[in-house]
């Protein structure tokens, strides 16, 4: 009879996480934040909070599905500018603010194949808590403008 109980327990454990409806992260959604577009599209975005993680970016990576980006949160709202040194792939670059609306847009944002201090920055021009990149041409595609609201 005592070894029933903790196979039982076990049973109750895990009826119980499965009942929760949530599902387990994976490697695949770990750390990400799933951004509903203006349009209905759905986006799913690597979250960079960590000042390491903010300076790295996308970097030396070679492509970026339709479906995917990168949001970073800043502490506090400020002009933040960005650049693109060793980002290997163009980029649309939206900047939001503290109520998650499109503040400023930068489209089809070039690598920069220059040294870092010959790199032109973007962005920076209004408040923003929050800056989202996505695979260039997103902006045309989704129809996103300064002013719409995402949701995350």
């Amino acid at each position: 009879m005592p070894q029933r109980i903790p196979r039982v327990l076990a049973l109750f454990v895990f009826a119980l996480a499965w009942s929760c409806g949530e599902r387990p992260a994976t490697l695949d959604t770990f750390n990400t934040r799933l951004i509903a577009l203006p349009n209905g599209s759905r986006v799913r975005a690597e979250v960079a909070v960590r000042p390491e993680d903010v300076m790295r970016g996308m970097m030396f990576r070679d492509s970026l599905a339709e479906d995917r980006g990168m949001l970073f949160i800043h502490g506090e709202p400020g002009k933040y500018t960005y650049y693109m040194y060793q980002v290997r792939i163009p980029l649309d670059i939206l900047w939001l603010d503290a109520n998650r609306r499109i503040v400023e847009i930068s489209a089809n944002t070039p690598p920069c194949t220059t040294r870092a201090s010959e790199c032109p920055l973007y962005g920076g021009n209004e408040p923003a808590l929050y800056v989202l990149e996505l695979a260039a041409g997103s902006v045309e595609r989704h129809g996103l403008r300064v002013g719409q609201q995402l949701s995350f």
